[in-house]
């Protein structure tokens, strides 16, 4: 492709349960979550061969580990259709 490098553009969401898992997850002023995007960013970056732009979001999903429908969704447990 004529030395023109390729970027790709991820958005990923981490869930958790309750707003102070939240706050864990981000840390003081948004340090644990860029070192958990920067970590991700370099192994995708890896495996997939080309840079990555990684977009991050924390969401609360209360009980999500107890509901069939996001286990299914977040790859817990299989579709049986």
């Amino acid at each position: 492709m004529n030395g023109v490098k390729t970027t790709m553009g991820i958005h990923a969401s981490i869930i958790v349960e309750r707003a102070g898992q939240k706050a864990i997850i981000i840390g003081h002023r948004g340090s644990m979550l860029k070192n958990i995007g920067t970590a991700a960013r370099l192994d995708i970056e890896e495996l997939v061969g080309t840079k990555v732009f990684l977009e991050l979001f924390v969401k609360v999903e209360p009980d999500w580990r107890n509901r069939e429908y996001y286990l299914k969704n977040f790859g817990y447990k299989p579709d049986r259709g």
